[in-house]
Parts: C-alpha cells; sequence; structure tokens
C-alpha cells in the first residue's frame, strides 16, 4: 500500500509581527518563495516534478490576498506548470495543508506536493480580512443569539472552567521560553531553520524566544482581554491571560515536502517519516479552543494506539490554557509535550503555524529516535486537526 512520506522539513526563524521586527520588510509571498526554494535546492529536487503546493494562510487580504501560494511559487521560480491553492482552516491552515497534500498521496492523485503556510503579522494585522463587518451572517447570529467571543476571552473561560490559577499559566509559558532557549543554545533548531535576509542583516534565530523569561517576570503582566460586558455574562472569569502566556504575533512561513514513498526511492531520497494517521473535528465555537480534545481522542482510536505509545506531541500553544486543558484530559506526560518549547515562544505565524510545528515535531524525532509523534492545532470558530506520524 502507498505510504506517504515527509521527505524535509523546513521554516523561517519566527521574526515579531509587528513594525520593525526582523521579517516585517519581507513581503508575505517573497517570504514563503524563499522556503519553497529552499525546500527544492537542499533535497535537490527538480521543482517541475511537483504535482501541486498546498498553502495555508489565515489573513486572506492586502499582500497575502489573491492566492498568495501561487504568488509565493511564482517568485520562487518554479515553473508556470506547477499549480497551487491557498486554504483558510484558520490557525490550522497548513496542517490542513499537509493532510490534503497526503490524502491526495494516498489516493494517488500526487506523486510530488508541497505542503506550506505563511503569515506576515507585522504586514496583514490579524482581522484584517473583516474589516469591521460580520463576517458570519446573521443565520449563526440567530444560532448564538448571546454572540461569540474572542479568542482570548475562549482561553478565559478555559482557564476558569478547569480551574488553572495564574501561577500555573506563567509557570508554563516560562518553561515553553526556556526549553526553546535551550534547544537554541544546543543547535537544535539548525537543520529546520532557513536564515533570511531583510535589508542588511540576517535573521538565524527566533526574535520571539525569551531566554530569560521566569514565572515571576511574567506575574507582573496585566490581563489582555478584560472586557466588563463579557464580565457581566461570564462571572467565573478572573482574567489571568496575559501577553506573556500568549504566544505573540508573528511572521513567518514554513514547508514541507511530501511524496509516495515509491517516489522518493525512485528519485534516491531518503524519507524521514511518513503520515500514519489524521483526523479533524468541529468543536464548541463559544470555548473555541478545545477542540484538540476529541481530535487527539479521534485520532489515537483511528491509529490504535494510546498517548502512552507517543513519543512527543506538539500542541499549539496559542494560549497556555490549550496545552494544559489537552495535557489533562489526555493523561500525557508534560515532559514529551513541546519539548522544543512552543508558540509561547516560537510564535503563532497563523498560516505558517501547521507545518511549522510539523517541522519541529520531524527533527525532534530524528534527535530523539522516537518513533510516534502527535501535532494538534486549536482553530478559530471551533475545530481542531490531529496528526501523527511515525518516524522512519
Amino acid at each position: 500500500m502507498t505510504s506517504a512520506v515527509i521527505v524535509d522539513a523546513i521554516r523561517t526563524p519566527s521574526g515579531k509581527g509587528k513594525p520593525g521586527g526582523q521579517l516585517s520588510d519581507v513581503h508575505p509571498a517573497d517570504l514563503l518563495g524563499r522556503v519553497l526554494r529552499a525546500l527544492t535546492e537542499r533535497t535537490g529536487l527538480d521543482p517541475a516534478l511537483v504535482d501541486d503546493v498546498l498553502g495555508g494562510c489565515v489573513s486572506q487580504a492586502g499582500e497575502q490576498a489573491l492566492n498568495i501560494t501561487r504568488n509565493a511559487v511564482l517568485g520562487a521560480g518554479f515553473p508556470e506548470a506547477v499549480p497551487a491553492t491557498t486554504i483558510d482552516r484558520q490557525c490550522g491552515s497548513s496542517q490542513q495543508a499537509a493532510h490534503f497534500a497526503a490524502q491526495g498521496v494516498l489516493a494517488g492523485a500526487y506523486d510530488v506536493v508541497i505542503a506550506c503556510g505563511v503569515e506576515s503579522m507585522s504586514r496583514v494585522p490579524m482581522g484584517t480580512p473583516g474589516l469591521g463587518q460580520d463576517p458570519a451572517g446573521p443565520a449563526v447570529a440567530a444560532r448564538y443569539p448571546e454572540g461569540l467571543v474572542n479568542q482570548g476571552v475562549s482561553a478565559e473561560l478555559i482557564a476558569a472552567r478547569w480551574k488553572f490559577d495564574r501561577g500555573e499559566l506563567d509557570e508554563f509559558s516560562a518553561r515553553s521560553h526556556a526549553r526553546a532557549a535551550a534547544t537554541a543554545a544546543s543547535g537544535g533548531f539548525d537543520a529546520e531553520i532557513l536564515p533570511v535576509r531583510a535589508g542588511d542583516r540576517t535573521l538565524t534565530a527566533d526574535e520571539t524566544v525569551r531566554a530569560g523569561t521566569t514565572a515571576e517576570k511574567l506575574a507582573g503582566l496585566a490581563p489582555a482581554f478584560r472586557d466588563d460586558r463579557v464580565a457581566q455574562r461570564f462571572p467565573e472569569i478572573d482574567w489571568k491571560i496575559t501577553p506573556g502566556n500568549s504566544s505573540p504575533l508573528t511572521d513567518g512561513a514554513s514547508a514541507v515536502l511530501i511524496m509516495s514513498e515509491e517516489k522518493a526511492n525512485a528519485l534516491g531520497l531518503r524519507p524521514k517519516a511518513r503520515f500514519h494517521s489524521f483526523a479533524v473535528t468541529g468543536s464548541d465555537p463559544l470555548l473555541m479552543l478545545t477542540g484538540v480534545i476529541p481530535a487527539t481522542q479521534k485520532l489515537l482510536a483511528r491509529a490504535g494506539l494510546s498517548i502512552a505509545d507517543i513519543d512527543a506531541y506538539e500542541v499549539n500553544e496559542a494560549f497556555a490554557p490549550v496545552p494544559l486543558v489537552w495535557q489533562r484530559e489526555l493523561g500525557a506526560d508534560p515532559e514529551r509535550l513541546n519539548p522544543r518549547g512552543g508558540a509561547i515562544a516560537l510564535g503563532h505565524p497563523l498560516g505558517a503555524s501547521g507545518t511549522r510545528l510539523l517541522t519541529t515535531l520531524v527533527h525532534h524525532l530524528e534527535a530523539t529516535g522516537g518513533r510516534y509523534g502527535l501535532q494538534t492545532m486549536c482553530e478559530g470558530g471551533g475545530m481542531a486537526n490531529a496528526t501523527l506520524i511515525e518516524l522512519l
């Protein structure tokens, strides 16, 4: 039976997603194009062999509008015959791109395909596509007459309902920075990061990691999502989500080269891992961020494995309560959770985060000799993807 395998995975460093960030001078299509070009160059793959390029991007407006993945493909110098499309499953957009790419290989529709993603939150600020309009429409408003809330409030609701205290959230966040800083210092990210030149400087490491972060320092930060109207509706919230225990606004791009195992062998390429199982689910759009729990349960049931069988888990740290509630509900080993740090330290460039997590997971399994890696991502609107890979 055909296997869908990962031949290589690469990402840019994470740049601070604000004017003056180290990647803010780079057009997002060019940022993704550089990653695509590097992916083919370091594997020696002829870009003409790529059947399709599937890219994730959340804020598809301004410089990220009009199928940014196609513009990145053209900017990368790929043959004009190589097509591309752009996917929006919110924060899981490029993880979904990887699902579609691998499933296309398994179905026999692709031999060689790239899954990727990009987000320049400095150049296309979060929320730009809405421009103050109502994207949900009256039918959704009628179904949820009390109204939905933003993701920060959803994180507050999770923290309140699962009774996570502020110290626990800040301690987890400080650990994320410590793990990321330790990995960077040991050269653990070197194989996955593509240095990016912007103007007269070159970014070689994640700009978002703060090696000196401690829970005590984070304790001094004020809550970021306090709202009097929301407080009246949800009196249980005691406001503990801050910029320190949330993922920062981030610029970045990432890409994964996927093909059939037969094609990889024919090209003389050594696959790193294979896709084992996939799951996607919808969840309560009010809590919004808890879909990672049923998505993981669905994935493990489909794979016939338990959480104890998994050597490493990448659970996107959109906000600290998300991986913490996932860990509690799944009974997961905290030492295997985001072992190289997570998005609180490494950043969350929305559309790029899915393949960024996959890139980090693949390289971690290679470095440690683990067999199974699990990745899951909460998504706006109440959804989640989960992916299981197996090291080869």
